[in-house]
């Protein structure tokens, strides 16, 4: 999801970033749904437990806030996204940085203003949910920019859990049946763990 460290943990600072995002999960379930970046959430087998796509279409909720704060220019909103803790991995460009502060700091380092953030879009997702508490999300990024520079781009691969909002942990136990993908000052939600982006260039 563009920067310096994904994203759109995605994106690398001078217009290509790459994002380092792999995967942190375990989990015994395997309860996979896809969704395109552009459709509507949907199994990958029809008989895909309800569970799984509402997982499925909260992890879609997830990326689709990081896109809208991003395009209204908020670092710290797209941050969001991501899990709170010193444990974040973020790689891209052959570099590896741990911590969500250290991630946020790259992102303002790399986009210091409107301009450089450009136009954000997250196209091809494949979300894999593992376990009612891990999942991954395969997908591609592009930011357009109003100067008319050359867009940017490339390939971004995530790793979400479960995270306990308050306190900060991974969420180990069955999945909240109907918890809602960010809820407000407690609860579970999706959260990124680690983010390995690539760049097009």
């Amino acid at each position: 999801m563009p920067p310096p460290p994904r994203l759109p943990a995605l994106l690398l600072a001078p217009l290509a970033r790459t994002v380092v995002l792999a995967a942190v999960l375990t989990g015994t379930l395997a309860l996979s749904a896809c969704t395109s970046a552009r459709a509507p959430v949907a199994a990958t087998a029809s008989a895909a437990p309800p569970d799984a796509m509402r997982a499925a279409a909260d992890i879609r909720a997830v990326l689709d806030a990081q896109v809208r704060a991003w395009n209204a220019g908020d670092i710290p909103g797209f941050m969001d996204g991501y899990w709170r803790s010193d444990a974040l991995r973020f790689a891209s460009g052959g570099t590896v940085r741990r911590g969500w502060q250290a991630t946020l700091d790259g992102y303002v380092r790399g986009y210091p203003d409107r301009a450089a953030m450009g136009t954000l879009d997250f196209s091809g997702l494949d979300v894999d949910v593992l376990s009612p508490t891990a999942a991954t999300v395969f997908g591609r990024w592009r930011l357009t920019f109003e100067s008319g520079a050359a867009p940017a781009g490339g390939l971004f691969t995530l790793g979400l859990r479960r995270i306990d909002l308050s306190t900060g942990a991974l969420v180990t136990g069955a999945l909240v049946t109907g918890a809602p993908a960010a809820p407000p000052g407690g609860g579970t939600a999706w959260r990124v763990v680690s983010d390995h982006t690539s760049s097009d260039r």
